[in-house]
């Protein structure tokens, strides 16, 4: 991954540098946070909490994907309705 994390404390931070976290990023610790799998579970139970682990992941960074398409499309909207053509069309580009 291309972000840090640490714990303080019982506290974790994450950060990036640069940038804003992915969509995949965020569904990494969205997932953390709803699903743990114990290391002493059965491997038949380990195995299949883990692959529904990756699912959810793979959803959420979807969903968030959809999410964030259809921002930008009511950014542009909302540009282009006041009069900022220009600004919209790099909204747009994104």
């Amino acid at each position: 991954m291309s972000y840090g994390q640490m714990m303080v404390s019982g506290v974790g931070v994450v950060t990036t540098n640069n940038r804003g976290f992915t969509p995949e990023e965020i569904a990494d610790r969205c997932v953390e946070k709803l699903m743990y799998v114990s290391e002493d579970a059965p491997p038949a139970i380990k195995d299949q909490a883990k692959a529904f682990k990756e699912r959810m992941r793979a959803v959420i960074a979807f969903y968030m994907e959809e999410a964030i398409k259809n921002d930008r499309a009511t950014m542009y909207t909302k540009l282009a309705q006041a009069g900022h053509s220009e600004l919209a069309d790099i909204i747009r580009r994104l």
